[in-house]
């Protein structure tokens, strides 16, 4: 296959909506389209071919899709060779809809088919006609594809994919389908590969990360997975996303104390404090549970943060049941918090439940919610003035770091830290420690000298331009029966 035309090689742009799964599917979509012979637009506005990666989450994806096909329509109609592709969790759920709604569109796939965007955007151009396949189950475990990756110091690994829930608010279980899990010498293979690239941080990715083994049966298997990463020298910032309150178990929590790279940092989703609604949800867990789990973590592991997602406005939520919301986010002192508002979302079962609330009263409560939030990620992070923090340094998170003088990047328990450099010049990739002077809700300052500033291989590739791409890390789906036992884990007690 050729993606020249008239001589000149085709360009891409990837536009990523949604979640970090997202994130990671454009990675791969990149190295997809680089595979192919693509290269990346230098102008996102003149690519040859665009490609949106949807989210369903949200009630206004539609709206912001077709607003976005929209936009590109005169763009088309100027330059007919352009290509325009729609993929993700929303293609998966509209399918030809897409394409009735916005005729402009060449190519919609699915969430299952990821590999087959750019042979479906070759039959396009050849049939001059639109392309539209959705799979309804994996057609290859998606870590087999190539990846571009879009930072040197930090990277995305799948340990599974679809989800096993039934959560009523959610429409993602019938758009990524069940669990599938990968084996724990493939997830490995592939860490190592990212570290042997200079990558210092991964991050464990799962629709419900930590029932991994569902699928061949070993309940335990990820604190196990948790504590092999110790065994991965060079390997220095291990972090793991989205996890599920009933799937937690007290191993993972022993795994995070004990195993050393495995950050303090838990995104732990509370929904609703309300047992009622709860129920409703149908989140197998209660207040209770959830707060035994977080005083558990917090016992553990002092320094924890904690963060959480938080929806108001759920059909019947009560004022009470919006109090025992409040009641928990006072008990858990969450360092922060993804907020929703309720969103409906068509093919739900909480989409038909009676007693849908007024918008103005999910908004009275949201606003009640955030202004309780602030001053309880505001009073944590006051906590930390005058400590010394170790940050991972990162390109793109402080809007005002060029007006200010900073730079910015992570600590280790997941915060952001805006500090100045004094008289170093660290590089993205790089380890600065430094002292917290000043605290605000979403981030901390520090204003001092740095006390030191490592250099890494993360920074060195940072500055020589590149990226690890790795080709497919594993051999497909996981096969049937018990997988191989992990590495001994190694390291001390924290």
């Amino acid at each position: 296959m050729t993606t020249e035309l008239q001589g000149a090689t085709r360009t891409y742009d990837v536009r990523t909506y949604g979640c970090q799964m997202n994130v990671h599917d454009s990675e791969r979509i990149s190295g997809l389209m680089e595979d192919a012979g693509y290269v990346r637009a230098a102008d996102p506005e003149s690519a040859d071919v665009v490609v949106f990666n949807t989210c369903a989450v949200r009630e206004n994806a539609d709206n912001r899709l077709y607003g976005n096909l929209g936009h590109l329509r005169p763009t088309k109609l100027k330059k007919p060779d352009m290509q325009i592709a729609v993929g993700g969790c929303l293609a998966q759920k509209d399918r030809g809809d897409i394409v009735k709604k916005a005729p402009w569109v060449d190519v919609v796939f699915g969430t299952h088919n990821i590999g087959s965007l750019p042979a479906l955007l070759e039959r396009a151009r050849h049939n001059s006609e639109a392309e539209v396949e959705i799979l309804e189950s994996l057609e290859v475990f998606p870590s087999t594809l190539p990846t571009k990756r879009e930072s040197t110091y930090a990277g995305w690994v799948s340990i599974s994919v679809g989800c096993n829930n039934t959560c009523t608010f959610c429409i993602v279980p019938s758009l990524r389908g069940k669990e599938k899990d990968r084996r724990p010498g493939e997830i490995l293979a592939e860490v190592e590969a990212l570290v042997a690239e200079g990558v210092l941080e991964v991050t464990l990715l799962g629709q419900n990360v930590n029932s991994y083994g569902v699928e061949f049966g070993d309940r335990l298997a990820f604190g196990k997975l948790l504590r092999s990463t110790g065994s991965i020298e060079g390997l220095e910032r291990v972090r793991f996303t989205s996890p599920h309150p009933k799937d937690f178990t007290d191993d993972v929590i022993a795994a995070m104390a004990e195993t050393p790279n495995v950050c303090h940092s838990l995104h732990m989703p509370l929904q609703s404090g309300s047992d009622r609604v709860l129920k409703a949800m149908r989140r197998s867990y209660r207040q209770e549970k959830y707060l035994g789990i977080i005083d558990k973590v917090r016992a553990a592991m002092p320094d924890a943060a904690i963060t959480t997602d938080i929806i108001v406005g759920f059909p019947g939520e009560t004022d009470e049941d919006f109090e025992q919301t409040l009641e928990v986010v006072r008990r858990a002192r969450f360092s922060s918090a993804f907020t929703f508002q309720y969103s409906k979302r068509p093919g739900t079962p909480a989409a038909v439940m009676a007693e849908q609330l007024p918008k103005a009263v999910v908004q009275e409560r949201y606003e009640r919610l955030i202004t309780l939030l602030e001053e309880i990620t505001w009073a944590e992070n006051k906590k930390l003035v005058g400590e010394k923090v170790e940050v991972l340094v990162a390109v793109g998170e402080g809007r005002k770091d060029e007006r200010t003088g900073r730079m910015s990047g992570r600590a280790r328990d997941g915060r952001l830290v805006h500090f100045a450099t004094g008289g170093l010049t660290p590089r993205p990739g790089d380890i600065v420690e430094t002292v917290v002077t000043y605290a605000a809700p979403h981030h901390l300052n520090a204003d001092g000298e740095p006390l030191t500033h490592r250099r890494t291989r993360a920074g060195d590739a940072f500055e020589a331009g590149r990226t690890p791409k790795l080709k497919g890390v594993s051999l497909g789906l996981p096969s049937l029966g018990v997988p191989a036992p992990l590495p001994a884990a190694e390291g001390c007690s924290l």
